[in-house]
């Protein structure tokens, strides 16, 4: 027993690929500068959290380069707590602004009404539970960084499943508000929406493909973690490569190809609460011209549907 409680620390039970390793940092620091850049020129500045995260995927993978060019008995705590830290917290950081691009899709379309959680407190809510479940990955990162027993690991491990398990349960709610969302617009499309010529539909549908793609890889190291130090997860670093590294780099690519910036214009137009109502429940001179303009706009159909019958 006392020799289980002061079993060494291993930081890998594989030797770190050098090629992997500088394959995902030349990834991962080119996806940082096109992102940063496009942020700046949009001015899209709740994409910081996403910057910051291909930053730490990128430095989290220079963590593990240095110590693929170092024997076993070589190996020194920081490289591999930078790694450890950065790669397991990156996809919080993309989470953060992820749920953000949500209420402002909502703001743009002047569909506060038909959100499941109310828009004022939609991104506050979802950023909450992402820096909840960061903190806790992160506390358990730094407990398995500076684990001198298997006590000590085992504790940190159980932090970081916590922190994970957050970031799972945030991420479901999340997937479940966007779907009745996208379902409540297509069955009550709102008059704002007949005008607005950017594809926020497809904006939506990147939300829906990044959104799994992270959960799968917050799954995946729930399920590493659950499964202790030296599981079949831990003794092949292709895993990692393929259910977390990879995974993260179609997340980057994604909203690369499908910017938000280039959809979410005018959006700041449009109050948190909407615009549609007032805050006595009455709708507002901008609301009724929009609700004529609709109710117009279906008398117009019926008229020609009506001259074509004829």
């Amino acid at each position: 027993m006392s020799d289980t409680g002061k079993q060494k620390f291993i930081y890998y039970h594989y030797d770190p690929s050098l090629g992997g390793e500088v394959a995902f940092i030349v990834i991962f620091a080119l996806v940082t500068v096109a992102h940063l850049i496009l942020m700046i020129r949009r001015r899209t500045w709740y994409f910081i959290p996403f910057v910051l995260g291909c930053l730490f995927e990128a430095v989290g993978y220079m963590g593990r380069a240095i110590q693929a060019t170092q024997e076993p008995d070589e190996w020194v705590r920081g490289p591999y707590i930078l790694q450890a830290l950065t790669i397991l917290l990156a996809p919080a950081l993309f989470a953060a602004s992820i749920y953000m691009v949500l209420g402002r899709i909502i703001r743009l379309l002047d569909a506060a009404h038909l959100s499941l959680i109310r828009v004022s407190w939609l991104t506050k809510i979802f950023v909450a539970g992402d820096v909840l479940s960061f903190a806790a990955q992160g506390a358990g990162g730094g407990m398995l960084s500076s684990a001198k027993t298997k006590k000590d690991q085992d504790l940190g491990n159980n932090v970081v499943l916590a922190g994970l398990g957050i970031q799972v349960v945030v991420f479901g709610l999340f997937i479940i508000t966007t779907v009745l969302f996208h379902m409540r617009m297509r069955k009550q499309p709102t008059s704002r929406s007949f005008g607005v010529t950017t594809p926020w539909t497809q904006i939506l549908f990147v939300l829906y493909a990044s959104s799994a793609l992270i959960m799968v890889r917050s799954v995946f190291r729930m399920i590493e973690y659950a499964l202790g130090w030296d599981n079949v997860l831990m003794q092949s670093e292709v895993y990692l490569f393929l259910l977390d590294g990879a995974l993260m780099v179609l997340v980057t690519l994604l909203f690369l190809v499908y910017h938000p910036g280039r959809v979410l214009i005018g959006y700041k137009e449009i109050p948190a609460g909407g615009r549609g109502k007032a805050s006595g429940g009455e709708t507002t001179d901008e609301g009724s011209e929009y609700q004529m303009m609709d109710r117009g706009s279906r008398q117009e159909r019926r008229d020609r549907r009506v001259d074509m019958a004829v």
